[in-house]
């Protein structure tokens, strides 16, 4: 049976579009995109449904072409220097049924040419939610450790992201947590390869690793009056 999912041609297809990011050459090669990247990605999370409610009932695979789990392609180029109006990954974000933007707590897929990975956390949290795991990690500290200590997520992802170059204004310089404290994401990180996003057996690789990533996450959400 032919992959619903990913194949040789989606990578082929990214680093054309990276060499001709442009908007003539993306509407030219738009069926391209569809049948190599879209429909594919749309299948994946349709399919990924089932097994992410298992995990949790509170995370949604949305399989829409706008407003879903599916990325949008086109950059928002009003700010900044770079002006290059397309993404050359491929992003699949299934977020908490709370969540009104990608600052949500959200598991993630992403395809790129020579960068995939699986993902979870939060990216960037605003002050307020920054605050409030801040704030867990001070006031559960042994269920933040637990969580970082569990077996299977050790084996599996590392933690992530920016973080402050000083301790954050109003916590303990010395804290023993100081230097979770000073982090600005949450997201741990689990590298893949090419040939695992190409392979049929895609789906449940990624369902595992999401299983293995509940420790974070039933914290974070925890930690933000969420329910897991």
């Amino acid at each position: 049976m032919a992959n619903r999912y990913f194949t040789s041609q989606t990578f082929d297809f990214l680093a054309a579009l990276s060499a001709n990011n442009r908007r003539d050459w993306f509407l030219e090669n738009k069926p391209r995109y569809e049948e190599t990247v879209r429909q594919p990605a749309l299948n994946f999370i349709r399919d990924m449904a089932s097994d992410l409610a298992m995990i949790s009932p509170h995370f949604f695979a949305l399989p829409r072409k706008v407003g879903g789990s599916l990325i949008r392609v086109n950059r928002d180029v009003r700010f900044g220097n770079d002006k290059r109006p397309y993404k050359t990954n491929i992003g699949i974000q299934f977020r908490h049924e709370q969540g009104k933007d990608i600052h949500a707590p959200s598991f993630y897929l992403h395809i790129e040419k020579g960068e995939c990975f699986i993902g979870a956390g939060i990216w960037r949290p605003d002050a307020k939610t920054l605050g409030k795991i801040r704030d867990a990690i001070i006031e559960k500290s042994d269920r933040w450790i637990t969580s970082q200590d569990d077996e299977k997520f050790r084996k599996t992802f590392t933690l992530s992201g920016d973080a402050l170059k000083t301790y954050p204004r109003g916590y303990d310089k010395n804290h023993p947590l100081i230097a979770d404290l000073r982090r600005k994401d949450f997201i741990a990180i689990a590298p893949i390869e090419e040939s695992d996003i190409t392979s049929p057996t895609l789906l449940p690789l990624v369902a595992n690793h999401f299983a293995q990533a509940t420790p974070l996450m039933r914290f974070l959400c925890h930690a933000l009056e969420l329910r897991f």
